[in-house]
C-alpha cells in the first residue's frame, strides 16, 4: 500500500521514468526485483512506490532490449531468486536516458518558473 503522498509508478509518471531508476539501482549490483523497488522506494524517501505489476513488465522489456541481463540466485531468505545485472548496453542507454531526463527536467522548470513582469 502506498504511504499519504506516495506516486506509485505508473501512468502518471512519464514512460521510461522507471527503466531509467532500475538502470540506476543496477548501477549498485545485480539485484532481484523486491530488492530494486525497494531500493527506489527507500532512495525516493517513500515518496515513489514500485508496483510488482509496473516493475516486472519494465524489467522484461529491459531484458528484451538487451539493456539487462538475468540469472537464477539464491536471496537472502535462502529462496530461489532471478537476479538482474546491468549490461555494458545499459549503462549507455543510462548515460543517454540520464541526459535526456536533465534536459526534460530543465525544460519543465523553465516552463513553470514564474514569468517576469
Amino acid at each position: 500500500m502506498a504511504k499519504r503522498g506516495a506516486a506509485p509508478l505508473q501512468g502518471e509518471v512519464l514512460q521510461g521514468t522507471l527503466d531509467l531508476l532500475i538502470l540506476q539501482t543496477l548501477v549498485l549490483g545485480p539485484a532481484h526485483g523486491h530488492t530494486i523497488a525497494h531500493i527506489i522506494e527507500h532512495r525516493s524517501d517513500e515518496v515513489l512506490q514500485v508496483e510488482h505489476g509496473s516493475l516486472y513488465p519494465a524489467l522484461h522489456r529491459l531484458e528484451d532490449r538487451g539493456w539487462i541481463a538475468s540469472f537464477w540466485g539464491t536471496s537472502e531468505n535462502n529462496r530461489k531468486a532471478r537476479y538482474y545485472r546491468l549490461t555494458r548496453t545499459g549503462r549507455k542507454q543510462l548515460e543517454h536516458q540520464t541526459s535526456r531526463w536533465a534536459q526534460l527536467v530543465g525544460a519543465i522548470n523553465r516552463v513553470l518558473k514564474p514569468a517576469s513582469e
